[in-house]
């Protein structure tokens, strides 16, 4: 049983605790706050260790000399990356994962904050959030984009509407349509449940539709789903937090970019830093004000304060307002399913859309991407085949005589940085990168176990 220890009990530590409890994992989370502490206790199977997580004694506590993976995920970032110091200076832990919000850290060139403090992989929530609604902007279809092999192949979520060349008919005539161009229906939920889709398969109206295409060629997929969305040219970020701010920055030079930001020294700092956005000083919830900037005429309304209750009633305000499409951060996770029947276009958790980047350095086998969609009910794995015919469940063998555990779709293949679309005689070979989406995330370690290696001949 892997020994795992989360450095802090907060939304993010509270999910990446939840996800490993029924992973057969011994977890251990430490924080000051004794209440956090107790709450998670209460909910999951874990020990709970209240102190300060950057003290050795407190580490010591918390079983640290026998510890596989440290996650330091604390609100401080000096603690996290002190945490890790210790965590390999003196206890030899071998795997050291800490999150790390500030970007005076992270762009500073003179600093190797891996190297100074031996962390072996760096989360940034914020810059994480910021590249994924950065795609959004890019694709306005989508509901949600992931990428894996470097960004060569693409996953796509998005709800087929009428007009779509392939709504009401099976899915095997995507490929016929595309001609050249080819993709894989990985997944379909329709009324929020799982549709396994195969060629014969009917594309409704109203579904939701993962697919997995090149990169290159996610536009011509996109098209045969729905109608294509205008560009998003004008966008309006509701408040200067660290994400708002570095959404304008990031979108500022191809897009017109307002933000509103209701403190007068973070509207100062804005307008001294972002080059062409317009930095406009007042309260994103004052109808008055939104009508004064014509938000009705923007494409995309961006809530991204540090507060929800904002988030959340300027979201609904500009949707009153009839704005084209609104994206809501959320921090507290029990609003993000309060929302789901809200009329906002696109609600995102902060702490499930950055689990992934955890979730990787966690999952037995060579996981080197691991998304989790959903609302965390269902996750895309990017996992690495290793052994030969004698030691693999999976190597030499063909894709239809795999036994794939129930929910599991091996969506595509990446060979020699090649992208390959699996089909039933596809041949898996050993170092090959497989793309599967497991659409019931309870499924996950039984994908893990099929992939890893045998010391026996199977």
């Amino acid at each position: 049983m892997k020994k795992v220890i989360i450095l802090g009990a907060g939304q993010v530590g509270g999910i990446v605790a939840a996800n490993l409890v029924s992973e057969k994992t011994d977890i251990t989370v430490v924080d000051l706050n004794s209440e956090k502490l107790q709450k998670l206790s209460e909910r999951l199977d874990l020990r709970v260790v209240v102190g300060n997580a950057g003290h050795p004694a407190i580490l010591q506590e918390a079983g640290i000399e026998d510890c596989e993976l440290l996650v330091a995920v604390t609100e401080k970032d000096e603690i996290n990356m002190l945490a890790c110091q210790i965590a390999s200076k003196v206890f030899s832990v071998p795997d050291r994962v800490a999150r790390i919000r500030s970007n005076e850290y992270l762009k500073d060139t003179r600093l190797s904050v891996q190297e100074m403090f031996d962390i072996n992989h760096v989360i940034c929530p914020e810059q994480i959030i910021t590249d994924y609604i950065c795609k959004l902007v890019e694709y306005p279809e989508a509901l949600q984009v992931l990428e894996f092999a470097n960004g060569a192949l693409s996953m796509v979520s998005i709800k087929a509407l009428e007009g779509g060349f392939l709504v009401g008919q099976p899915i095997s005539n995507l490929n016929v349509h595309l001609k050249e161009t080819e993709s894989r229906i990985v997944a379909i939920f329709r009324n929020n449940q799982s549709v396994v889709p195969d060629g014969g398969t009917l594309i409704e109206s109203g579904d939701e539709v993962f697919f997995l295409a090149k990169t290159q060629d996610m536009r011509n997929v996109m098209y045969e789903m729905r109608k294509m969305d205008r560009p998003i040219k004008q966008i309006m970020i509701a408040g200067g937090s660290d994400i708002g701010y570095r959404l304008a920055s990031t979108l500022e030079a191809d897009r017109k970019i307002k933000i509103i930001e209701p403190s007068e020294v973070r509207a100062k700092y804005l307008a001294n830093n972002l080059k062409s956005a317009l930095v406009i000083r007042g309260n994103e919830t004052d109808k008055n004000l939104l009508n004064e900037e014509r938000v009705e005429g923007v494409d995309l309304f961006i809530a991204a304060s540090n507060n929800d209750e904002r988030n959340i009633i300027s979201s609904l305000l500009a949707k009153r307002l009839k704005v084209r499409k609104v994206i809501a951060l959320i921090h507290e996770s029990a609003y993000v399913d309060l929302l789901e029947e809200s009329n906002i276009d696109i609600v995102i958790g902060l702490a499930e859309a950055t689990i992934g980047s955890v979730l990787s350095h966690i999952r037995q086998g060579d996981v080197t991407r691991d998304h989790s969609l959903r609302k965390g009910a269902a996750e895309a794995l990017e996992i690495i085949a290793h052994g030969n015919s004698s030691t693999s469940k999976c190597v030499g063998r063909k894709v239809q005589d795999i036994d794939w555990p129930e929910n599991t779709q091996l969506g595509s293949i990446i060979r020699n940085q090649e992208v390959l679309m699996a089909h039933h005689d596809t041949v898996i070979e050993s170092d090959d990168h497989l793309i599967i989406f497991v659409a019931n995330k309870k499924m996950v370690p039984m994908v893990e176990k099929l992939l890893q290696v045998s010391k026996f001949h199977i």
